[in-house]
């Protein structure tokens, strides 16, 4: 009976041990996650036309972070891409920048960061921006070059060719929805194609069946993806767009 006994009172005292353990593990595992949260830098200087959706697009971003454990800080100052400020971040996303954004020096320290492994994504008028520096344009995948008129929002129908990425495995084979539908210059052979504008389905597009409107790939030592959704505010609080951008940036953070 006394051997029963010490069992059952060593068994007690074991039960109580986890028990109390366990608020110490959940610390441990928040604070590694929190450790873990992915810094990303939001680029949104204008040297020409200034979307409107660019304060919506920070917003929706800071506020995705939170759910999907990265942190947003933005910024328009371009002397931010500096080697030691940019070895901070894990991306660096362009939203709807507008023409020339970054000095020599700037340029020279953003394509060593992509060089060493850091990432770029691109929203909207990321492609409407750096014409003059070809490396830029081979990064972003290609370059802005018309937009349909009067109106330049109209409903669009997209098709999904690749399911299986993170940006667009929630996605049906065909997207429909409204927004500025950006024709292309200068498109990078290499890039893997996500969707497709289907430019039977609205007036203004000039790319014909080769009409790319999202992709991704690896360049010069990063991971790339861009969309060119985003012209409208209202576009950031669509449910699948807002699940597309999650999943472009789990993609650049190879999640």
């Amino acid at each position: 009976m006394k051997t029963l006994g010490k069992f059952i009172t060593s068994l007690l005292f074991c039960i109580s041990l986890t028990a109390s353990s366990q608020p110490q593990l959940q610390e441990e595992n928040i604070a590694s996650i929190k450790e873990e949260m992915a810094q990303i830098l939001v680029f949104t200087k204008t040297m020409g036309y200034r979307h409107k959706s660019i304060e919506k697009g920070v917003e929706t971003l800071k506020n995705l972070g939170k759910e999907n454990n990265f942190s947003v800080t933005q910024t328009e100052d371009s002397l931010q891409f500096n080697d030691t400020n940019l070895k901070k971040y894990d991306l660096v996303l362009f939203l709807s920048t507008t023409l020339d954004v970054l000095g020599p020096d700037q340029e020279q320290a953003f394509k060593k960061y992509i060089n060493k492994g850091g990432n770029y994504m691109g929203i909207h008028a990321a492609s409407d921006t750096e014409y003059d520096w070809p490396w830029y344009g081979k990064l972003v995948g290609a370059y802005f070059t018309s937009h349909p008129n009067d109106p330049n929002v109209r409903e669009a129908k997209m098709n999904v060719v690749n399911k299986q990425h993170l940006s667009t495995s929630h996605l049906k084979d065909t997207w429909v929805r409204n927004d500025e539908w950006y024709n292309y210059k200068n498109i990078n052979p290499d890039m893997n194609v996500l969707i497709y504008l289907d430019e039977t389905s609205y007036e203004g597009g000039t790319n014909g069946d080769n009409h790319p409107i999202a992709w991704y790939y690896e360049f010069d030592g990063g991971r790339v993806f861009y969309t060119g959704g985003g012209h409208t505010a209202e576009s950031f609080d669509e449910p699948d767009f807002q699940k597309h951008l999650v999943g472009g940036i789990n993609y650049c953070l190879g999640r």
